[in-house]
């Protein structure tokens, strides 16, 4: 990975830690910053599956590699809002 490719990702993981929280089902009660660092976190581990599994680079958008950040995105806003939820709780 170059310094172009984690800049880009990071900006990227912006848009999906967003669009992994609309995914989301449910009201997710945890802070925005969370949700932005999740989909940051799920945009290079989605980037890592993609090119792991061959279909990172493809001519065009990468669309497929797009839809696993997501569903990564979305599946990590929704652990964290039961997890951040039950700590709230407990206090």
């Amino acid at each position: 990975m170059t310094i172009v490719t984690i800049i880009t990702t990071i900006i990227v993981g912006l848009i999906i830690g967003v669009l992994g929280r609309l995914v989301a089902p449910g009201k997710q009660g945890i802070p925005i910053w969370l949700t932005i660092v999740i989909g940051i976190i799920a945009a290079f581990i989605g980037t890592a599956i993609a090119r792991g599994l061959g279909y990172a680079d493809t001519k065009g958008f990468d669309w497929l590699e797009l839809i696993t950040q997501v569903v990564l995105a979305a599946i990590g806003v929704s652990l964290a809002a039961s997890m951040y939820g039950r700590r709230r709780v407990n206090r």
